[in-house]
């Protein structure tokens, strides 16, 4: 097995941060890492000569690359070290076309560019940001060998996926001056002589790359001393302040992605305080679920906000009266009052809204990637091309037909203002009493909309491992509940006078200042949420800690790591067990999770897939930490360094209190035990 590299940084460019390039820091990766081959890939540059040097000064095969901005995404070009001097012509090439954030080139680009891709090692970025997808990374796909991911959880959810690319995970890493410590993400392939065809060639099979050298994808390397972790559920125990907590930062700070629940966070002593913030959590976390019930709602009030019926009232009005006026004084009418413009209306200038919406559905159908084998079985897509091409024509011509309606009316307006200067008799006032019909029946129905809001009612139903959440609409009850649900500081007792009227409650809304419009839609029904347990009841104050550590373990899949420091400080065992370790090792088989614990109910009945023991000496007064490590059969846990211990000892010693007072609270079991 060979242990590769190929995605590094020796040159900060515009689309990187600032750093100062250091050989002796690339060197002393390679050798301590004991990488085998290593690509160069700066941002949408590639120095000839510095490579050179580069090459010159590691004992390893390296290859010279480039990563190119391409569709939004980004794409590792890896070239044959044979080839230095072609390889830096065309990527001039690609430095001129890039030269600001936000540039970027299309796969015909790249192609034209660089000719047949089939002669270069392509790595997209895949399960990584900014990554290259939809139709992009279906032109790339004939090219690429292996997609890049950033995580090990990434990795192995995409090895064990047969739909998706064989996946590299590489530390992405800045070779800079002073590198505080090595970077851990690295790929092993099992690979004879490192060429550009051997590693292609290896690449396209699955079976042929791990995360670890001997342990395949069982282990993953997390800490730059050597020390692994499995890919599935890890269980750290030792003694007091023996390093467990300081082994969990390490790896919090050496892994970003992490979900790192700390010892007691989720406990506090001031039940107010506590009770206040379980519940702005939770409405925190269902926001989202609230938002989408209430964008209906949102998108009538963006409507809404715009009718003014005094406005249109007075309108209507002013109307009735110059056509009255104009009817009682028609035989005064001279010249200018007789032009045929003189009491000409307007062209009504609709908009196209419908059609654009028609236009933009067929555009994604015509797009979608995930589903075009569906598609294409119902639809042609050459007739729906056809299809967008004609909407796209009828669109054109109505946008024409509205700017000609829009100078035309501004012609009439002007000349009949310039008529009505001439005249003394009476002009009939424009009014369009299709919108002004319009406009009420707008309001109506928004009444109707909020009438039917305000009625109590459970509006979401969520369940976690036992515990039913519940949301539910009603009417406010005061200005206070306003304006908590505002967040603003500012007064809400004037407007909420006219709560009961839907339309002038929300005029009075749009007068306040500092209250965002978009902000609305939250103030006209209470949301409450409240979380219920087995038996359909409120939650008690340590049925929310349960509640909030299940919470913050489900919402772990939303990470690449789970690190929890001893759930059972603040847990009882019964919950541990029947909730706790069921849901763990259900996270752990599709993410690595670390469980830092003292106590048997998970240390020993969670059946970890990875066993780590600290310890600690004083050396020259200061703690030196050391972490054994292995799988839970093993006779014996070993060190990075090579020394090791005894696993049953160990393991009694952490979760049992040593071996006899195990076996004296096994005798007193049986004692007790009902034959």
């Amino acid at each position: 097995m060979k242990k590769i590299d190929l995605h590094i940084h020796t040159i900060s460019t515009i689309s990187d941060r600032a750093f100062k390039f250091s050989l002796d820091s690339f060197r002393r990766y390679v050798s301590e890492a004991k990488l085998d081959a290593v690509a160069v890939t700066n941002h949408d540059v590639f120095d000839a000569e510095q490579f050179r040097a580069i090459q010159q000064a590691l004992e390893v095969v390296v290859f010279p690359g480039i990563e190119i901005n391409v569709a939004k995404g980004h794409v590792l070009v890896i070239a044959r070290p044979s080839e230095i001097d072609d390889f830096a012509a065309k990527a001039d090439v690609i430095s001129q076309r890039i030269t600001k954030i936000g540039d970027c080139i299309s796969v015909e680009e790249l192609t034209k560019i660089f000719g047949d891709l089939k002669s270069y090692l392509v790595i997209p970025h895949y399960d990584k940001g900014p990554p290259i997808t939809g139709e992009a990374l279906e032109q790339l796909k004939p090219f690429v060998s292996a997609g890049e991911v950033d995580s090990a959880k990434k990795f192995v959810r995409a090895i064990k996926d047969p739909t998706k690319l064989t996946p590299v995970l590489f530390s992405d890493s800045r070779m800079m001056e002073g590198l505080a410590s090595l970077p851990t993400r690295q790929t092993f392939v099992d690979c004879g002589v490192l060429t550009l065809e051997a590693l292609k060639s290896c690449l396209l099979d699955k079976a042929k790359v791990a995360l670890s050298e001997r342990d395949g994808n069982k282990l993953w390397q997390v800490l730059d001393s050597g020390q692994m972790l499995s890919t599935g559920l890890n269980v750290l125990i030792g003694a007091r302040s023996t390093g467990k907590t300081h082994t969990l930062d390490q790896i919090s700070n050496a892994i970003s992605g992490c979900k790192y629940i700390k010892q007691f966070s989720l406990v506090q002593q001031d039940e107010a305080v506590y009770e206040r913030e379980f519940k702005h959590g939770i409405e925190r976390r269902r926001s989202a679920l609230v938002d989408q019930y209430l964008a209906g709602l949102k998108r009538v009030i963006d409507d809404v906000v715009k009718v003014d019926l005094d406005a249109d009232d007075r309108e209507v009005g002013a109307y009735l009266d110059s056509l009255l006026k104009s009817a009682a004084e028609a035989d005064r009418r001279d010249a200018f009052s007789k032009a045929a413009l003189f009491d000409e209306v307007e062209f009504p200038v609709g908009n196209a809204t419908t059609l654009q919406s028609l236009i933009e559905s067929v555009r994604q159908v015509i797009e979608n990637l995930e589903y075009r084998e569906i598609i294409e079985k119902h639809v042609d897509l050459a007739t729906l091309k056809r299809l967008a091409v004609e909407l796209i024509e009828l669109l054109r011509g109505k946008m024409l037909d509205t700017e000609k309606r829009r100078v035309v009316n501004a012609l009439v307006k002007e000349i009949k203002q310039g008529l009505k200067f001439r005249t003394a008799a009476v002009q009939v006032q424009d009014v369009d009493l299709y919108a002004v019909a319009m406009d009420k029946r707008r309001v109506m129905r928004f009444t109707e909309i909020v009438e039917c809001l305000k009625k109590d009612a459970v509006i979401l139903q969520d369940s976690l491992q036992g515990f039913r959440i519940e949301a539910t609409k009603q009417a406010f009850a005061g200005a206070g509940e306003v304006r908590a649900a505002s967040g603003a500081k500012i007064g809400f007792t004037d407007v909420f006078r006219k709560y009961e009227n839907p339309y002038n409650y929300l005029r009075e809304l749009a007068r306040l200042e500092g209250l965002p419009s978009g902000d609305y839609y939250k103030l006209f029904a209470k949301i409450s949420y409240r979380i219920l347990n087995r038996d359909g009841h409120e939650v008690s104050g340590g049925e929310r800690s349960e509640f909030r550590l299940l919470q913050e373990i489900a919402d772990a899949q939303n990470h690449d790591l789970l690190l929890i420091d001893e759930p059972e400080s603040s847990f009882d065992n019964l919950f541990l067990k029947s909730e706790v370790n069921q849901i763990l090792k259900s996270l752990s088989e599709t993410m690595p999770v670390v469980v830092v614990t003292h106590n048997n109910t998970v240390g020993a009945s969670i059946d970890a897939d990875y066993l780590l023991h600290t310890t600690k000496d004083v050396s020259s007064g200061k703690p030196v930490y050391r972490i054994f490590s292995g799988y839970p059969t093993d006779k014996s846990l070993t060190c990075v360094d090579g020394t090791s211990i005894e696993s049953h000892a160990t393991l009694m010693n952490s979760l049992e209190a040593g071996a006899d007072t195990y076996e004296k609270r096994r005798q007193g079991y049986e004692a007790v035990k009902d034959q």
